[in-house]
């Protein structure tokens, strides 16, 4: 785990204080993090887009695959904008592209890379190595597998309404970048 903090908030982004954030964590404009989530940069730097909701008790992690604790230059976990993180979910995954949806209680293995407009739904458990195509949709007990016809609307109501009513309750972190 990195021993020192090193978060840059984005002016425009709604981060609660009560939120942890460990490690080299980059937090886009726009984007909303709920107090209990929990970002973990323990292999690496992660940037978080622009828009992204990280609701509570959810946790995202960089985290190095055992099969490559040898490998010297670990990558950047970028997370792409527009992503929502439901409550409770834990996502580990490589890398993460645009406008995907973590429901809640998911869990998204390290070996795992999500492209754009997936869905995983509630308490699915992905841990073999893969490439999610676009707009895959994972559900139900068995984790099964299909592809949408086209990716999950944005939470533009969902966003706009907390980005009024969190500053009310919370205290939020000051941005430190301009956007």
């Amino acid at each position: 785990m990195t021993s020192r903090n090193n978060i840059k908030i984005i002016a425009g982004a709604i981060v609660c204080h009560e939120a942890k954030l460990r490690g080299d964590v980059t937090i886009g404009a726009g984007t909303i993090m709920h107090p209990c989530a929990f970002v973990n940069a323990e292999a690496g730097p992660i940037i978080i887009g622009e828009k992204c909701l990280v609701e509570e008790q959810s946790k995202i992690t960089h985290r190095v695959p055992f099969d490559r604790v040898e490998q010297k230059n670990v990558p950047v976990l970028i997370i792409g904008s527009n992503n929502v993180f439901e409550v409770g979910c834990n996502v580990e995954a490589c890398r993460i592209g645009d406008n995907n949806i973590f429901e809640s209680k998911c869990f998204v293995g390290n070996k795992v890379t999500v492209t754009n407009g997936c869905i995983i739904g509630a308490g699915c458990y992905i841990t073999e190595e893969q490439v999610l195509p676009e707009n895959t949709i994972i559900y139900g007990e068995n984790c099964l597998q299909r592809e949408a016809l086209c990716g999950p609307g944005q939470q533009t109501l969902q966003m706009d309404t907390l980005s009024k009513m969190l500053p009310n309750y919370h205290r939020i972190r000051k941005p430190n970048l301009k956007s």
